[in-house]
């Protein structure tokens, strides 16, 4: 099949839509189910990309989570603990394989963001996997491969409609790619840059402990971004993407942002709100929103009279600023990549709020001597790759 026609683009008024080879090869995916729009593609080889490069450097299975093409989460196969399976709302004896183990951990990061995405797995899709994902609110799937059992439960999801798309692990794009904007073409290399542990070599900090598990995590991070809508900074911890800030013209902005998420993440796991006394006829949607609301400064919207029934079967205590401040120097040993340099110290101030103690950055910057000085009094490991990863 060299061309797939699409119900509409972008929008329902951009019409009409399609996807095809110029060189009049085949498509590299087949549609295994459904029916995949213009985004939904997007999504699909951009996160196809990310996991198979994940995959590639670190020898785990990889899965992420896209929303409008950047990752609301990435996470590599390792197990998970037993309060990561209470946060994703996973019972603690349900059967996961390493696929399963990264897709929960790619969906869980930011589950607020994820809601309604499109997912992408660097190897087949197992029967564990499928059953993990038909919970989910999600509009499709990209992978190598699938087993019968794992589509069969695909197929039930939304009316029999859901978006499945297989994808050809040995197809290999040209090397230069092309876009057109207001008519006009636009034509580069592509950025086949690897991302490995040599890249972290050139460290500028007094402390120079960067641990096997720590490069692991930034390399996470820097193929994260690698897909992520700039400018962006990615936190991970333990093999998965904590929090993503992506988008965003200020970079101090995407520290902010993806240090919300990651402070967020780590919220989740406390007491507090693991013992959340939520009503049984709750859907895990709800209870996604109902924490993220308690956690966050509208917890009111969740605890006034008249809404907390609706939720709780009691009223939970709040969540005060001073309890979550103390619960939130727990999160540490966190790795932040940044896609281009930070040129300011204040990034590095705010990471460390967050339990920041590894950074892989460009470097570059007239002020690089102010931001590694930032690190520094934070004793933080802090990289220079030399690599700039804007991705537009």
């Amino acid at each position: 099949m060299n061309e797939l026609e699409l119900k509409y683009g972008c929008n329902p008024n951009q019409k009409p839509s399609r996807v095809y080879m110029e060189d009049g090869s085949s498509l590299p995916i087949e549609v295994v189910n459904g029916r995949p729009g213009y985004i939904n593609l997007l999504d699909a080889l951009n996160g196809y990309q990310l996991v198979r490069e994940l995959e590639h450097a670190t020898g785990h299975v990889a899965a992420t989570s896209f929303k409008h093409v950047s990752p609301a989460g990435a996470a590599i196969g390792i197990p998970l603990t037993d309060i990561e399976k209470k946060i994703y709302w996973i019972d603690p004896d349900t059967a996961l394989s390493p696929m399963a183990c990264a897709y929960a951990r790619a969906r869980g990061a930011d589950r607020m963001s994820s809601f309604g995405d499109f997912i992408s797995l660097s190897s087949k899709c197992d029967r564990e996997t499928a059953q993990l994902i038909r919970r989910e609110v999600s509009d499709g799937i990209i992978a190598p491969d699938y087993d019968e059992e794992a589509v069969e439960i695909l197929k039930e999801k939304k009316k029999g409609a859901y978006c499945i798309l297989k994808i050809d692990p040995s197809y290999r794009p040209a090397p230069v790619e092309r876009k057109q904007v207001y008519g006009v073409t636009f034509e580069q290399g592509r950025n086949e840059f690897e991302i490995n542990r040599e890249l972290l070599d050139n460290i500028v900090t007094k402390n120079k402990d960067l641990t096997d598990e720590a490069a692991a995590d930034l390399m996470i991070a820097l193929i994260t971004l690698k897909y992520t809508q700039s400018n962006s900074v990615c936190y991970v911890k333990n093999g998965q993407a904590i929090g993503v800030g992506a988008g965003q013209q200020s970079r101090i902005h995407c520290t902010r942002l993806a240090g919300s998420k990651a402070d967020n993440w780590y919220l989740r796991q406390s007491p507090k709100v693991l013992s959340l006394p939520f009503r049984d006829d709750i859907r895990m949607p709800d209870r996604d929103n109902a924490v993220d609301l308690y956690i966050g400064a509208d917890y009111m919207d969740v605890l006034s009279d008249g809404n907390w029934e609706r939720i709780f079967t009691e009223k939970p205590d709040v969540f005060t600023d001073e309890e979550k401040k103390e619960w939130l120097k727990g999160n540490t040993d966190v790795a932040l990549g940044s896609d281009a340099f930070f040129p300011f110290g204040d990034n590095i101030d705010r990471a460390a709020r967050s339990g920041v103690k590894y950074v892989a950055e460009p470097g570059g910057s007239i002020r690089d001597d102010v931001v590694i000085e930032a690190a520094d009094r934070h004793d933080m490991v802090m990289c220079f790759t030399g690599m700039r990863l804007f991705h537009h």
